[in-house]
């Protein structure tokens, strides 16, 4: 349980060498290779998903303001070894060339029985051998053909073996409804699923992509092409609605994160449907400016998602009595009904966004959920208009006082420069810069009884 007025002092310390490191987890390159399968087995060729190099993509995340970023390529047949022996020394040769970005290795990992995910590897000696194992052993596109590798136990299978590794590799789902045919109605990823594999390892595969990429997709936001289930204000419907899927599992008590990508194949400037790394979606973690941190803090949560530079710190405190507090991805304990204080401080950044703007915060929303009677979430929220917030220097600031649920819960935030009060469901054609949200990941509240 993460109490900070119980922190010792060297965590301290660490604790204050740590800031908001902005990042990518899924971003593709010329090893997203296209397939000659007039040959038996099928030959790579580079460039297939994505014209650009690894090195142009750290350059120009760095530009953009990006700490750290993972290389993540789609596999295919026979692809764990164009990874091992192509995409591996590009990583090297980008990690020379851009040597303040942290890069972790990694790979959009084809799931069995279902779509996507960001594998991410830690940085170690290891680390080539380790992924090469995994998709060679278990991605659903590694097999050559006629061979298939589409069982759900399989999936399982490979997070069996991932949560036996050291260092632990670390999971994401990517864009997890942008198979389904309406709200509510899922595709190749559904919420038992989600529910499955974190519970086969939940320290490996952690969350999923709040806010997809492709978000320069003119028609279709996003790539959710299907009109009765696209994204909400940019954010896949599993995060957006209220009482949604995210709520339920958070309602569990799973420390489930969400976070936003680029999905980066080719820059809309480009003639693609993508924005770089960095020039739109953002995840933040608080951090150290180290892979090492950095990975404990997408493990643990310690994360916001935000598009459009919105805002660019975060804090999100839930308080008990006395100093007892504790912010995302930690616990606070609580009795049953005790005065719990929600504080909430954004700051938006002095630089004009990508778009040359300076996009106002019109409001922001605290969210508290926990478990009701028949295990579906109870919701209750308090919506806050920019008159509203209240001015500490840089920061704005919005707080409210409510008794703690009675069996534990979470408590979220999300705000919007928008007017909707809530994020409405994206049309083809909407400009997606005047459509910037951010989402805070959750703080739990843990039940305790009061000692007589």
């Amino acid at each position: 349980m993460l109490v900070l007025s119980a922190c010792s002092l060297p965590a301290r310390a660490a604790e204050a060498a740590r800031g908001w490191q902005p990042g990518d987890h899924h971003v593709h390159s010329e090893w997203s290779v296209d397939w000659d399968r007039s040959t038996n087995p099928p030959t790579p060729v580079p460039g297939g998903d994505s014209r650009y190099t690894r090195t142009r993509n750290a350059q120009v995340a760095q530009g953009n303001g990006l700490v750290w970023m993972v290389h993540t390529d789609h596999g295919g047949p026979g692809h764990s070894m164009v990874n091992r022996d192509r995409a591996w020394p590009a990583l090297q040769e980008a990690r020379r060339a851009v040597p303040g970005l942290i890069q972790f290795y990694g790979m959009e990992f084809d799931v069995p029985a279902a779509e996507h995910a960001s594998l991410v590897i830690a940085p170690g000696p290891d680390e080539r051998e380790q992924l090469f194992a995994i998709e060679r052993d278990y991605s659903r596109g590694e097999p050559i053909p006629p061979a298939t590798r589409d069982e759900e136990q399989q999936m399982l299978d490979a997070l069996a073996y991932m949560r036996t590794l050291s260092p632990l590799p670390l999971m994401f789902i990517n864009h997890p409804s942008r198979t389904a045919s309406g709200f509510g109605s899922w595709g190749e990823v559904e919420p038992r699923e989600l529910r499955a594999w974190h519970d086969a390892a939940p320290r490996v595969l952690v969350g999923m992509e709040g806010a997809p990429g492709h978000q320069g997709a003119g028609v279709h936001r996003g790539l959710y092409r299907d009109a009765n289930a696209p994204t909400m204000g940019g954010f896949d419907q599993m995060t957006a609605q209220v009482g949604g899927v995210w709520d339920a599992m958070l309602a569990e008590g799973r420390h489930f994160w969400i976070t936003a990508t680029s999905d980066s194949h080719v820059n809309v400037r480009d003639g693609g449907r993508d924005f770089d790394p960095g020039q739109y979606s953002k995840t933040y973690v608080w951090a150290r400016p180290e892979a090492g941190d950095i990975l404990d803090g997408l493990r643990d949560g310690r994360m916001f998602a935000v598009t459009g530079d919105l805002v660019d710190a975060l804090d999100l405190q839930v308080h008990g009595a006395g100093n007892d507090r504790a912010t995302m991805g930690g616990t606070l304990a609580l009795a049953a009904g005790a005065p719990m204080r929600i504080t909430l401080k954004v700051r938006q950044p002095k630089a004009a966004n990508h778009q040359g703007q300076h996009p106002a915060l019109r409001h922001v929303e605290l969210i508290v959920g926990e478990a009701d009677k028949d295990g579906t979430p109870k919701m209750r929220t308090r919506r806050f208009e920019a008159p509203q917030f209240q001015r500490e220097g840089d920061w704005q600031v919005v707080s409210w006082t409510l008794p703690a649920p009675a069996q534990g819960g979470f408590v979220r935030a999300r705000g919007s420069s928008t007017g909707e009060a809530v994020p409405l469901p994206d049309v083809a054609g909407e400009d997606p810069w005047q459509d910037l949200w951010f989402y805070s990941n959750p703080v739990f509240v843990e039940n305790v009884a009061v000692s007589r």
